[in-house]
């Protein structure tokens, strides 16, 4: 069986607050973990009305301890927008708190935009140091060396796995070039997926933390009873990515009859491009769309995001998933990674 994970963007619905977003979040991550998901991820992204998640590692810290079992984790820390001793203390202080149970996903995108950057005393150039940060990273949570003169505490010798996540095939060229296990945002960027996935492939080099590849792939998932419920619930997501177009970000809309009437057929022909990846529909349906997406990737492993406006909507949509992951053949075309955590 395919692990599931969960991608959650603790999304703000309209007419609500970060603290009803965050509650949902715990609620959900509390569900995936009755439910048998193997991760559950949060993201960093700024200055925007729609997302709790800007305190990535506080929500982990959040979840992680309103749960007993569950991976929890970054999907992810942009780590030019950190320094690597920061982040090192900060998850090898989860780490510590959650042993065994907490994953570093890294980016190398703002997670923001220009004006926020500079907000944040981003320095624009600091992506240019994305290998460099990822392997002084490593350092600090790793053994502690001889003579070592700058240590995180806690952090060293806590290991925390780490994972390269990208749209591109510089996050690919990355995750290789490490032995690291690689995350593709397909949920929102599927354009470079599977050239992405066939260069880290080809180019994956053992470390100690992995073997052999894995990789992992995002995927929108919006589940119900019927397919029309479904169609339905997914247009909240179809109303973001226009909304995002226009450069009009803001809280997760309530869905809508017609979706057309909404958004231009220029505006249609784009979303529809970014949203690529989006299985949709009743279990039967979504199980057929996720086993020919399964076959055609090769995937190790499918974290799903869902943002759904009702919550109860969402939960059920999760669980379905979960039953279609359980009882249905999703099984990878290549064995998975050993030993990954």
């Amino acid at each position: 069986m395919i692990p599931l994970s969960v991608l959650d963007l603790v999304p703000v619905r309209r007419g609500d607050t970060p603290a009803d977003a965050l509650r949902n979040t715990l609620d959900l991550a509390r569900h995936a973990e009755a439910w048998g998901y193997r991760r559950y991820w949060m993201a960093e992204h700024h200055n925007m009305t729609g997302v709790a998640s800007a305190a990535t590692a506080v929500v982990i810290g959040h979840v992680a301890g309103g749960t007993r079992s569950i991976r929890v984790g970054a999907g992810g820390i942009m780590l030019p927008n950190h320094s690597p001793l920061v982040i090192a203390e900060q998850f090898g202080t989860l780490e510590s708190l959650y042993p065994g149970r907490i994953d570093l996903g890294l980016g190398r995108a703002p997670g923001t935009d220009q004006l926020t950057m500079r907000a944040m005393r981003r320095d624009p150039r600091s992506a240019e140091r994305f290998p460099q940060d990822i392997a002084e990273l490593q350092a600090f949570l790793g053994p502690v060396q001889p003579n070592q003169a700058i240590r995180a505490v806690p952090g060293a010798d806590t290991n925390v796995p780490l994972w390269i996540l990208g749209s591109s095939l510089y996050g690919a060229q990355v995750a290789a070039h490490f032995g690291l296990p690689y995350a593709f945002a397909s949920h929102f960027a599927p354009d470079a997926l599977h050239e992405a996935l066939q260069v880290y492939r080809e180019h994956f080099r053992p470390s100690a933390q992995l073997q052999r590849p894995h990789a992992m792939v995002g995927v929108n998932v919006i589940a119900a009873d019927t397919d029309e419920q479904a169609r339905r619930l997914f247009t909240s997501l179809q109303q973001r990515f226009t909304d995002m177009m226009r450069n009009a970000r803001g809280q997760l809309p309530p869905p809508i009859d017609d979706i057309d009437q909404y958004w231009t057929p220029m505006e249609r022909v784009q979303v529809e491009r970014m949203l690529t990846c989006s299985f949709v529909g009743s279990r039967q349906s979504v199980g057929r769309q996720l086993r020919r997406f399964v076959e055609q990737t090769g995937a190790d492993e499918l974290m799903a995001s869902g943002a759904i406006f009702d919550h109860a909507a969402r939960l059920r949509s999760y669980q379905i998933l979960a039953e279609i992951g359980r009882d249905e053949d999703l099984a990878p075309a290549a064995p998975a990674a050993a030993a990954l955590a």
